[in-house]
């Protein structure tokens, strides 16, 4: 009952954020599925049980630098289907601070930038038609929920045509890619943008049927966010409303 009231209370907001742990040891980092003043979900393979208070950082490269917080593991929830591993956390009582650095977080998210000027560019680097086909539609129905964001897509097979347009007007916001393609795979495309200081800063989320040890590579060469394949459209769309700050 209590936890219920709380939803209630607080509503949550879909919004990917990068999860950090200071201090522990991160092979893969975690992502945030939604955010609330009062708590987070977080999709995590990490053994962490009820009760159990854990210091973590969320943050999206380019929108939100790292904010520190303490959360109290209140419920677990299995793998299963296509929902994977995770944990609902609280902002314990006596965290009143935390509590409203949440309630900013996810005062933004719903508050948006319906009044933005102008275009964000998203590129999506994948080789398969029919996947290609799939983030189409997802991206498109971001496109056109009216909020006043303009959001420009476009497509590169492989990581040598990605890196070809990257270094050409306009700006890329937002890359997207799968770890295996032809020409140059996407491990190649992390590697080559994160040694160039001009494309560094650029969010990279990857989106692959990759094992743990891809994941555990991928990580290493700095991606910001992991989605397995094969990703829900939920997930594509507010990955990328988040970085756009889209209710």
């Amino acid at each position: 009952m209590e936890i219920g009231r709380e939803k209630r209370r607080d509503p949550r907001v879909p919004l990917v954020l990068r999860v950090d742990y200071p201090g522990m040891q991160q092979a893969v980092r975690d992502v945030t599925e939604n955010v609330s003043a009062g708590g987070l979900f977080i999709r995590t393979d990490r053994d962490l049980r009820e009760g159990d208070r854990v210091p973590l950082q969320v943050s999206f490269p380019g929108l939100l630098e790292p904010v520190e917080v303490e959360v109290e593991v209140v419920r677990r929830r299995a793998a299963g289907g296509d929902q994977p591993r995770g944990v609902a956390v609280k902002i314990p009582i006596d965290r009143v601070d935390d509590r409203h650095k949440l309630a900013r977080i996810a005062e933004t998210a719903r508050a948006g930038s319906g009044k933005a000027k102008r275009t964000y560019r998203v590129l999506v680097v994948e080789d398969n038609a029919r996947v290609v086909e799939m983030y189409q539609y997802a991206l498109r129905k971001l496109r056109s929920e009216g909020d006043g964001v303009d959001v420009a897509v476009e497509y590169a097979p492989n990581g040598h045509e990605a890196l070809a347009r990257l270094v050409e007007p306009p700006r890329i916001d937002l890359v997207m890619a799968d770890l295996y393609m032809p020409v140059m795979d996407g491990f190649a495309l992390v590697e080559r943008m994160r040694a160039d200081p001009a494309l560094a800063p650029t969010p990279i989320v990857v989106i692959s049927a990759g094992g743990p040890d891809a994941r555990d590579r991928a990580a290493e060469l700095g991606i910001d966010v992991y989605l397995q394949k094969p990703v829900q459209f939920a997930d594509i769309i507010a990955t990328v409303r988040t970085l756009l700050r889209i209710r």
